[in-house]
């Protein structure tokens, strides 16, 4: 075999391995409670109404829906995002606004491979998407973390940090933000913040990559405006998918942006699967015209709001009262984030979780500087609401466990 150190390229070394996809083998074990895994309900999959739906393209494209179709996507599921965006948005977009991608983890891809040369520094939040991460990573990004609050990423701490970058005549390429129920920290960019940052993005003229794959599941609240609606300069790119908020095994995802950049995408995208795949596209078109969307939606929002309140309930009744442990209130989406007391090491304490039979995703995965090591995400999309109460209920004496071995450790100090 040949020297694999020797022979893979650039983009391949610096790839690396999802820690929750790594952590995820550990989970797979019998009785495992895991807050792990950004899985949508999968009883809530409408599989007799897509079984319907291939029917009925069958006959009605005569094995069409079967073969290649444009890379830029299909026209029949780009007129319903259109229309879908218009009445819960309020923006006007037209086919040539958009890209049908393989998932938006192919739209982060096409966002690196168009924007980032090596070393280029980029923005994120901290915390930010893993996934997000790792491509920007591979491409060889210099990411710069930007601390958060409840209410979003920091614009004071923003801004210094693009006229840092000014003043060093950095190439900067972009600011990365996940504005609502951000994974993995569950919080919603305010509306006085997103119309900052697209003020930031005028000023310093750098483009926002606005990632919002379940903006629609919300359970309270007023819903801000999408960034790219708050936007009169083209600067921005937004990233949606159908995987949470759908199927996950659909694998259809789309960008919107300013024509002559989906121009862009689009010979990117001719280079890696020429076109995404047409009977799915078609089946996301026909689910929307008919309805069963916003319904699915609704239900989707009934059923999670309700594991929610379970898991705030339990976190509560269970969790230490112990000064530095916190964990955010999502008003939507399928996370929250708990934050510990300093001294405590979630990577760590992972493994003594897993031998409890629960398991969460470590917190500095989510940190590009490596920081973070006394957080966790939780997800409360995918188990039961007994399960939930359960495992965080089992959760809870480890928690207690670690915090009484750090105080007789700091006190035998």
């Amino acid at each position: 075999m040949i020297d694999l150190g020797k022979n893979l390229s650039v983009v391949t070394r610096r790839t690396k391995s999802s820690v929750i996809r790594e952590l995820l083998k550990l989970t797979n074990q019998p009785g495992i409670i895991s807050f792990a895994g950004g899985l949508p309900d999968s009883s809530l999959f409408p599989s007799e109404i897509v079984a319907d739906i291939v029917g009925d393209l069958a006959k009605k494209f005569n094995r069409a829906e079967l073969q290649y179709g444009p890379t830029e996507g299909m026209p029949q599921l780009k007129e319903e995002l259109i229309k879908l965006h218009a009445k819960e948005d309020g923006i006007n977009i037209k086919s040539e606004n958009i890209l049908i991608t393989t998932a938006s983890q192919q739209g982060l891809d096409l966002v690196g491979r168009a924007f980032i040369d090596a070393s280029d520094p980029i923005l994120v939040e901290l915390p930010s998407y893993l996934g997000g991460l790792q491509v920007f990573q591979s491409y060889g990004a210099n990411i710069i973390g930007v601390k958060c609050d409840d209410n979003g990423i920091l614009i004071d701490q923003l801004e210094k940090k693009l006229e840092q970058l000014v003043q060093e005549d950095e190439h900067y390429k972009f600011i990365y933000i996940v504005p609502d129920f951000q994974n993995p920290s569950g919080i919603t960019t305010s509306q006085e913040r997103r119309k900052k940052i697209v003020e930031l993005s005028e000023k310093y003229d750098v483009l926002i990559i606005e990632d919002s794959p379940y903006r629609q599941v919300r359970f309270e609240g007023q819903a801000p405006e999408l960034i790219y609606k708050l936007d009169h300069t083209s600067n921005v790119i937004s990233l949606f998918t159908f995987s949470k908020t759908f199927a996950p095994g659909l694998r259809i995802g789309y960008m919107i942006a300013h024509e002559e950049i989906i121009k862009k995408m689009v010979k990117l995208k001719q280079s890696l699967d020429l076109c995404t795949s047409t009977l799915n596209q078609l089946i996301v078109a026909e689910f929307i015209r008919q309805n069963h969307y916003t319904k699915h939606i609704d239900k989707m929002i009934e059923v999670y709001r309700k594991k929610r309140d379970v898991m705030l309930s339990a976190l509560k009744q269970y969790m230490p009262e112990e000064e530095g442990l916190n964990w955010t209130t999502p008003e939507g989406g399928l996370f929250l984030w708990v934050r510990m007391p300093a001294q405590i090491d979630t990577s760590q304490m992972f493994y003594k979780a897993v031998e409890q039979k629960v398991a969460y995703v470590i917190g500095s995965a989510f940190h590009c500087d490596g920081s973070g090591t006394n957080t966790m995400r939780f997800n409360f999309s995918y188990p039961s609401e007994e399960q939930i109460e359960t495992g965080i209920k089992q959760l809870a004496e480890v928690v207690k466990a670690e915090m009484r071995t750090k105080t007789v450790s700091l006190s035998s100090k």
